[in-house]
């Protein structure tokens, strides 16, 4: 058996598991971002970095990530956050996703590997007020002394499109991934709008994978491409972007990866879409 049908094979007969795994964790109510487009009116928006991390929910007593999955984080990593609903991102440093991910996701939390982790806090979720109303609110709670791991996310005022356009081409110059906006007038809503907008080099976007594609010529006898289908039901094949190593081990059927594209075709398919990842809770 090759490893595509043995991955196939280990993703169907541990399907079972699924449902008892994630029994009574529901979703945190999240607000998430959309797309940036040029016209957008910047006069009411702050701006700050994108973490390249894991989206992280604080409810006051346990982190959880963005799907409802908990997060077992070491006690002294948490002991000071206070009693309040805190949205973040837990991230481990500009270009350091893969160790972000592979924390987050350990169900036996290591010491060392969450040393190197801070909790970036962005908003206060169950806060009264709009976003600049809540960003003073954070302010007055963070930073802790005795937690200098927990850190509130630097927020400006945004200006212009060009001023904009230069703070993103600076921040991915220094290895960040791109710029988050959040309307200063705007109340908490769990639901994708624009009063969270998210602002990189390139669009990307994610879809669900259906099945894969079996490799040919110096790829034979592992994935060549996967189909995957868009939250709209849209399907297409992607075959770009992936690494050997992913190749080799491609991501579970019925899991969701973030691929990157340049506009879409008349038929409302992306153009030259590739592999990204696979998604990462994140916004």
């Amino acid at each position: 058996m090759n490893k595509i049908a043995r991955r196939a094979f280990v993703v169907a007969g541990l399907a079972w598991l699924a449902p008892a795994a994630l029994a009574g964790n529901a979703a945190p109510p999240l607000m998430l971002a959309e797309v940036y487009r040029r016209g957008l009116p910047l006069a009411d928006y702050w701006v700050s970095e994108k973490y390249d991390g894991v989206r992280g929910y604080w409810d006051g007593k346990q982190l959880w990530t963005r799907g409802g999955e908990r997060i077992v984080a070491p006690a002294w990593f948490t002991a000071a956050l206070p009693a309040v609903p805190m949205d973040g991102e837990l991230w481990a440093g500009r270009g350091r996703f893969a160790h972000a991910v592979s924390t987050v996701r350990s169900q036996t939390p290591a010491d060392p590997a969450w040393r190197e982790m801070r909790f970036m806090v962005f908003d206060l979720p169950a806060s009264p007020g709009d976003f600049t109303t809540r960003l003073a609110a954070l302010r007055k709670l963070l930073p802790i002394t005795e937690a200098p791991w927990i850190v509130p996310v630097p927020q400006l005022r945004a200006t212009t499109h060009e001023a904009l356009q230069a703070l993103l081409d600076k921040t991915v110059r220094m290895g960040g991934e791109g710029l988050m906006l959040h309307r200063g007038g705007s109340l908490y809503r769990a639901e994708r709008n624009v009063d969270l907008v998210k602002v990189k080099p390139f669009d990307d976007a994610e879809a669900r994978v259906l099945s894969y594609v079996p490799g040919r010529g110096k790829h034979a006898g592992r994935m060549g491409a996967m189909w995957v289908e868009t939250a709209d039901g849209k399907r297409f094949r992607l075959g770009g972007g992936f690494s050997d190593a992913e190749r080799e081990s491609p991501p579970a059927i019925g899991s969701w990866v973030t691929y990157r594209y340049n506009g879409t075709n008349p038929s409302g398919l992306p153009r030259f879409a590739r592999f990204l990842r696979v998604r990462d809770d994140g916004s």
